[in-house]
């Protein structure tokens, strides 16, 4: 799944990323919620808010070598997940993580290119059964993890899908990460966007909201283990 974690690298810079002093302009008066914070304590709050909802929901877009891939991903409390991805590249591919299982879901051009003619055919409108390696795309790790996010500088406010958002900038060398965090309710991530070599841009919505993750009917599903050899 290395070509489908590229997919995460705007949202996976969170467990990278974020630190330092700075205070935007209000302009329109209303009370900003951090007046007074560095950046690292905001983006410490907004760390432990995000982690602490459980569930989540995040749709990301990523261009790499003028190629672009978009993917939404749900993710359950408790560490199950759905996943969605489309790739001009690498063809159309659904994820299950249940338990310690994943299950994979795609067309004929991803498993071509992964597997080869003879195991595209075998799994034609299957899912593919494997161990959790706790690496796959609906893994996103320590994704809201906030002891390295140092570095930080924050900028004017600004809104996301209608929502007032304290602006946190990151810049090394010629990339560029921006967080979003809500200034309103609980300071969750709202988006996170990386403007360098590889440029993507992740929104987070749904956080607590209750995430429904199934496995597939046995019908539905060969084992890995059956494709060895082929």
């Amino acid at each position: 799944m290395a070509a489908n974690r590229k997919l995460l690298a705007a949202a996976a810079a969170c467990a990278a990323v974020i630190g330092v002093t700075g205070c935007s302009s209000d302009g329109d008066g209303a009370k900003d919620p951090f007046k007074g914070m560095s950046a690292d304590k905001i983006a410490k709050k907004a760390s432990k808010a995000s982690k602490n909802a459980g569930s989540f929901t995040m749709k990301s877009q990523v261009k790499e070598d003028g190629a672009q891939t978009t993917g939404e991903f749900a993710v359950a409390e408790g560490g199950d997940c759905k996943a969605t991805i489309d790739s001009r590249k690498n063809g159309h591919s659904e994820i299950l993580t249940v338990g310690k299982s994943s299950y994979v879901k795609a067309d004929e051009r991803f498993w071509k290119a992964r597997a080869g003619a003879t195991i595209a055919g075998r799994v034609d409108g299957r899912w593919v059964k494997s161990p959790s390696q706790g690496e796959g795309a609906c893994d996103l790790g320590d994704i809201f993890q906030g002891k390295k996010l140092k570095g930080l500088k924050r900028a004017d406010d600004a809104e996301v899908d209608g929502k007032k958002a304290a602006v946190l900038v990151k810049k090394k060398g010629d990339e560029t990460t921006t967080f979003y965090v809500a200034m309103e309710g609980k300071p969750y991530f709202l988006k996170v966007t990386n403007d360098g070599d590889d440029k993507g841009t992740a929104t987070f919505s749904g956080y607590g909201e209750p995430v429904d993750v199934k496995a597939p009917a046995p019908g539905e599903v060969v084992d890995q283990k059956q494709l060895a050899g082929l």
